[in-house]
């Protein structure tokens, strides 16, 4: 059976040279975690996430407003047991005139179904070229991974350890898309509305306050108290039920094989109570929802949560 390269194609109302110089400015549209020169040829730069992937790439061809490569000279995944998958392997983006508009064929040559990291790879590609590559295009601004520092969020160990004696409602679920799509289902106002309830009014940042509508006479309010792009989300109750009032959620998210698992967990609750039992079982239900949000599309967000 032929082992076919990762591809896939891109089709923008651009110009070729603007598509270049959009592609050129890796920065822009995949990550800020990039050192050295990404638009010279024969250059090396290299690219980090976290601790979870490194990898180091040569720009070896360069044609004007038709063709960009890189090759992998290094690599380094977390997730998998044989962390240098990438090595090389080719980075490829052909761009091709069609007049008003311009298509992007994007592939990764050696990047094939057999590797433990395709998947992964898969989606994490598709997210970075049909997501933040097109806006990045389109709008002048992308959607890449923020630069690695030092977060001013709130202490929030001291809350955290207090909760340990309380009560937890844990769940964990594999989520076939990157950590990357996952995170955004959880940070922005589209997406929240999107599994959880329609009447979403967010604008995720640290300190701010999320208001979820569930009917004509209730509501929740969360305070945002840690973010940390694309690995962890902590909200606290300020109002809602009684029991969940002073409550924390908090969402983690790690790179799998697959795409992304997500641990969950509803720390302080004082007891095991009929409120407690009932929200664990529709957190579950809004985490499939979640998960078909991310997947297909479309959740299944307050009231149809538990169609």
């Amino acid at each position: 059976m032929e082992k076919l390269d990762f591809t896939t194609e891109l089709i923008v109302e651009a110009k070729p040279y603007e598509v270049f110089e959009a592609i050129n400015n890796v920065r822009g549209w995949w990550s800020e975690n990039i050192e050295g020169s990404t638009d010279t040829l024969n250059e090396v730069f290299v690219y980090h996430y976290q601790d979870i992937h490194q990898c180091e790439l040569k720009l070896i061809e360069i044609q004007p407003n038709l063709k960009i490569v890189w090759r992998v000279l290094a690599n380094n995944f977390k997730f998998v047991a044989d962390k240098g998958e990438w090595v090389g392997t080719h980075v490829i983006f052909d761009i091709i005139d069609l007049g008003d508009r311009t298509q992007i064929k994007f592939t990764h040559q050696g990047l094939i179904p057999d590797m433990e990291c395709y998947e992964v790879c898969h989606a994490a590609w598709t997210y970075y070229i049909h997501e933040s590559l097109n806006q990045f295009i389109m709008h002048g601004q992308g959607l890449a991974t923020p630069k690695n520092i030092p977060i001013a969020t709130p202490d929030i160990s001291e809350e955290l350890l207090s909760e340990q004696a309380s009560k937890s409602i844990y769940h964990r679920l594999l989520i076939k898309v990157s950590v990357e799509k996952v995170y955004r289902a959880i940070t922005t106002q589209e997406g929240l509305a999107g599994w959880w309830t329609p009447d979403t009014n967010a604008v995720v940042a640290i300190g701010s306050v999320l208001r979820f509508g569930f009917g004509p006479d209730y509501f929740k309010e969360m305070e945002v108290l840690a973010l940390r792009p694309y690995s962890l989300v902590v909200w606290k109750c300020r109002t809602g039920f009684e029991e969940w009032i002073g409550t924390t959620l908090t969402f983690e998210l790690t790179p799998h094989q697959k795409g992304c698992t997500v641990l969950f967990h509803h720390d302080g609750w004082a007891n095991f109570s009929g409120e407690f039992a009932s929200c664990s079982y529709d957190w579950a239900l809004f985490f499939r929802s979640l998960k078909f949000f991310c997947e297909t599309g479309k959740g299944f967000p307050y009231p149809d949560f538990d169609v």
